[in-house]
């Protein structure tokens, strides 16, 4: 019986957290939520530090194609994870996406021009893929099947080290001119990870084979996603509309090759007509699209609020700690009626937060409203946080087939930067749609992401019907 049959009579027993934090199972975590810490920090300290980089080497209007060049280049890295595995093992395969980050962390530092800059978020984006691509798949090759939720609400809880550490680090670097400083401690930071590589996962083996890599459904992803991008840049309402249903059109065009193709990204599983894997992997995908509101709320804390780039690098990192805060509790429930509504709840506290973020905007708020604002940034953010590591357990325990559990595991990070990627070319979209008037940009940015809280609800109602 796998944990999804077992959740649906009621009877998962769930790993403590004294057993994953043990000496047998402690090195292995420590690197995969290492490897993830590093990946969030990055994000964050990118963030914070983007007005201050765009004012010393230009490129403005290129402002949200940081964050969507960087997720296209992992969402393209992501489908190599089974590939990397099957030819290099664990450790082999860790230090590869360690080397290719450091890397891409090295052109951002030297970086002279927005074009060189966004040359290395891609080789970072590469490097990031891997190692988030990794951290889920290593949780199953590294751990017993009753730990994986608490592992999966560790390695994805490492966003709230990057909450505190990112802001702090790329604001105070930014606050003193020297933003290409953080860039430099981000690669020192990798390196000395990967010098603990090598024990620490010297346990682990995944079980996975080498695939001819999925090149026609890797087009249509990242065309997807490339394609609002443009859209986002633009930004005239004709060629917004035609962006965006372009990107439908191509993601719907994936979903078809999917279904029939011999080598897949997803998992055979997610398109058998009784499985609820489908409906599992969109709920990830409009809780992930929803958080990547936070690239913004930075910008929208200086020019809005007047906050200095440190203040509003932890005003953005709220999103971040709510996710934290709503999993680390929610990763310990058990009974399989709690882990339904938790996850049916989810889209739900998820919409409340993006409305309430839409309705209080304002230019010169005073404290009351700025507190209306981190409110609604927790909620967005717990919302997501009290449903990703069941989500997550679920997805992994979908199949039987070992080979098939290690792709479906694997997914889970494709379907987050699948989503993340269409999330950022809308939200870039949205907000370039609202400029020069950065009030009705925030306007148009929350209201309209607020939609995804009536998708979501929907994908998690499918995703709990028991399975055939």
């Amino acid at each position: 019986m796998t944990i999804s049959e077992q959740a649906s009579a009621g009877t998962t027993r769930a790993g403590t957290w004294g057993e994953l934090l043990g000496r047998g199972h402690l090195g292995a975590m420590a690197v995969l939520a290492g490897g993830v810490a590093l990946y969030a920090i990055n994000v964050y300290v990118t963030i914070s530090l983007l007005p201050s980089a765009v004012a010393d080497i230009g490129g403005e209007r290129l402002y949200a194609w940081n964050t969507t060049v960087f997720l296209l280049a992992s969402v393209a890295s992501a489908v190599l994870v089974g590939k990397l595995l099957a030819g290099s093992g664990s450790r082999q395969a860790y230090l590869i996406a360690l080397g290719v980050f450091g890397i891409g962390t090295l052109i951002c530092a030297a970086a002279p021009t927005m074009p060189v800059l966004l040359l290395g978020r891609a080789v970072q984006g590469a490097g990031g893929g891997l190692l988030a691509g990794l951290g889920y798949a290593l949780i199953r090759a590294a751990l017993p099947a009753p730990l994986w939720t608490k592992a999966s609400a560790l390695v994805s809880a490492m966003w709230g080290v990057g909450t505190f550490v990112g802001p702090a680090l790329g604001g105070a670097f930014a606050e003193f001119g020297s933003w290409r400083g953080a860039f430099i401690s981000l690669f020192v930071a990798a390196a000395l990870l990967a010098v603990v590589v090598p024990r620490a996962l010297a346990g682990a083996r995944a079980e996975a084979k080498a695939e001819p890599f999925p090149l026609v459904a890797l087009l249509l992803l990242a065309s997807a996603a490339l394609v609002v991008s443009v859209a986002s840049v633009i930004a005239t309402p004709l060629v917004s509309v035609l962006g965006v249903l372009a990107g439908l059109a191509l993601i719907a065009a994936f979903v078809f090759y999917e279904r029939h193709a011999r080598v897949r990204v997803l998992p055979a599983a997610t398109f058998r007509g009784g499985s609820r894997l489908r409906w599992i992997y969109a709920t990830i995908a409009v809780l992930a699209m929803s958080s990547m509101v936070e690239a913004f709320i930075p910008l929208f804390g200086q020019r809005l609020a007047a906050l200095a780039p440190l203040a509003a690098g932890f005003l953005g990192a709220a999103l971040a700690l709510g996710w934290t805060a709503g999993e680390l509790p929610s990763a310990s429930a058990s009974r399989a009626v709690t882990i339904r509504r938790v996850i049916i709840a989810a889209p739900v506290v998820v919409g409340i937060g993006l409305v309430l973020a839409a309705v209080s905007m304002r230019a010169d708020p005073g404290g009351w409203l700025l507190a209306l604002w981190v409110l609604a940034f927790l909620l967005i953010g717990a919302g997501t946080g009290i449903a990703w590591p069941h989500l997550s357990t679920l997805a992994m325990s979908s199949v039987s087939d070992p080979l098939e559990g290690q792709k479906a595991s694997a997914a889970i990070n494709t379907v987050q930067l699948v989503a993340n990627s269409f999330g950022a070319a809308l939200t870039g979209l949205a907000v370039n749609l609202g400029e020069p008037d950065t009030l009705r940009a925030a306007h148009y940015l929350f209201g309209s992401f607020a939609v995804l809280g009536v998708l979501g609800l929907v994908a998690a109602v499918l995703s709990q019907r028991r399975p055939d």
